[in-house]
């Protein structure tokens, strides 16, 4: 499935979040720190497992991973419960889909599926 190009998405990409961007760890910072000032945490959100039981489960949306594990793809840490057990780890951003978000939140992650979807990588001009 292919995604259609977004003229207002590429502009505030390039002019907020890349922009002065010369390279890899650059790129993959300035979307860290776009994303975390955008997201407001906590958050609910399905996580999109893809599973063979269930595609997707509902967690909370905690905080950003770590910056050393946002640069190749972007983290966020998650509140996952099952009955009475609950872990936080790691998920890979573009797997979550939020459902009780604010509309900042909200886009900031469609700007991130926007970018994985296009293909896009770190360190592409």
């Amino acid at each position: 499935m292919s995604i259609e190009r977004d003229e207002n998405r590429e502009e505030r990409i390039d002019m907020e979040i890349i922009v002065d961007a010369y390279n890899e760890e650059e790129q993959a910072m300035g979307w860290y720190y776009y994303l975390d000032n955008k997201l407001n945490f906590p958050f609910k959100a399905k996580w999109l497992t893809g599973g063979s039981t269930s595609k997707s489960e509902d967690v909370e949306v905690l905080k950003m991973s770590p910056e050393e594990a946002c640069q190749r793809e972007i983290f966020v840490e998650v509140l996952y419960k099952e009955g009475t057990a609950e872990d936080v780890f790691s998920v890979a951003l573009s797997d979550i889909e939020p459902i009780e978000a604010d509309d900042d939140t909200q886009e900031a992650v469609k700007d991130w599926h926007y970018w994985v979807g296009m293909g896009y990588e770190f360190g592409e001009d």
